[in-house]
């Protein structure tokens, strides 16, 4: 579930200049002076996309509108890091207090970090938001407009989709310390509950069924509960043609809420069912 905020500490002007996108260019010096300075709030985690709201996602519609005009008003532009040259139209983040950046990271402008990140080679976009404390392993992703919490790892090659358009789609979201394995997959608006720990090449979609083992009911359909492991499976389905597979997250373990992971007794378990963090 998700719904839009009511109020947003960005200005009114956002909405207006959205109505009249489609005439908006590079040469609207006014117009591109008004995103830039709704974008840098952005940047210093002063605005956000979204942000977990108990069972909702509360997401500001105006910040997301921010970020798609400044794809119609920032012009092209030539920017270099040492022997790198790039060409683009939103520039890269400069604003690191507190933040490790290893060398082969990159993070847009628009983006936020707060202290305590720490980035190994890896992508952050526009409109993300990465909360203290949290890893952002080698070759992960994190999309435009996902948030990600306090305390969370993300795991080598983990991919955290994202999310500009359609107008009222929900990003990702994953929670205060949240361990995502390899390789795993975390998009179209799902969401991964606080501690929560996500198996090695798991896909979590917003339309994949979540799965308790121990019941066999459908808790949900993107949503991974807080304080579990979750796991990818299959699931059987009759069609006409045949019985087949279809993918789904299997729950197959629950954990005591605020105890810090123990990774020894995690991969235990997770080796039971074949699989690794």
């Amino acid at each position: 579930m998700s719904h839009v905020s009511a109020s947003s500490p960005l200005p009114s002007v956002v909405d207006e200049l959205w109505e009249r996108r489609a005439e908006l260019s590079p040469a609207d010096a006014e117009a591109r002076h008004l995103v830039v300075g709704a974008i840098d709030l952005l940047d210093k985690g002063e605005a956000r996309v979204a942000w977990p709201a108990g069972d909702d996602v509360v997401v500001d519609e105006r910040a997301r509108r921010a970020i798609l005009l400044g794809f119609k008003v920032l012009g092209m532009a030539r920017s270099q890091v040492g022997d790198f040259q790039h060409h683009d139209r939103i520039p890269l983040k400069t604003s690191f207090d507190g933040v490790r950046v290893v060398p082969g990271a990159i993070a847009r402008w628009g983006s936020y970090l707060a202290p305590g990140v720490v980035l190994m080679p890896s992508f952050v976009n526009i409109g993300a938001y990465v909360d203290a404390g949290t890893m952002v392993d080698t070759w992960a992703t994190v999309g435009s407009c996902a948030q990600v919490g306090r305390n969370v790892h993300l795991s080598g090659g983990v991919g955290i989709g994202g999310v500009l358009e359609p107008p009222g789609a929900v990003p990702v979201v994953v929670e205060d310390d949240a361990l995502i394995g390899s390789r795993a997959m975390i998009v179209e608006g799902a969401r991964v509950g606080e501690g929560a720990v996500v198996g090695a090449g798991t896909i979590l979609s917003g339309s994949i069924p979540v799965i308790d083992t121990e019941t066999g009911e459908e808790l949900s359909r993107g949503r991974v509960p807080p304080w579990c492991v979750a796991v990818t499976g299959t699931r059987m389905k009759e069609f006409p043609g045949g019985t087949f597979g279809l993918p789904c997250v299997l729950v197959i373990k629950r954990l005591e809420p605020g105890r810090r992971h123990d990774k020894a007794a995690l991969n235990e378990v997770l080796r039971e069912h074949g699989v690794n963090t």
